[in-house]
């Protein structure tokens, strides 16, 4: 099993836009046996000690393989959505992990 947790900033002003590739981006997660464990938009007092700025939203999502996420990746539908990332997605971390 492949576990991602993405941290996700935003361009200021561009949340509908990103809400927008949410819409189709998020339902593609399961076409590929993918699930959406949690998603979350903290606050910057949600944090107890950090020494990196407070992201816009957090994913944490499970896919049984690699080559499951390669293939969300690679999903034609959501190609044609991608401008919508680019707009409003100013960076964004992916930390791959396993269960330990």
């Amino acid at each position: 099993m492949l576990y991602l947790t993405q941290l996700i900033y935003l361009k200021k002003g561009q949340e509908a836009v990103f809400d927008e590739f949410e819409a189709v981006a998020i339902p593609l997660i399961a076409k590929y046996s993918g699930s959406l464990l949690f998603r979350l938009r903290p606050n910057a007092e949600d944090f107890i000690e950090t020494q990196i700025e407070c992201p816009y939203e957090i994913h944490f999502v499970s896919f049984p393989a690699e080559a499951d996420f390669m293939a969300f990746m690679r999903d034609e539908e959501r190609k044609k959505f991608l401008h919508l990332k680019e707009q409003s997605i100013r960076e964004s971390w992916l930390v791959k992990g396993e269960r330990l």
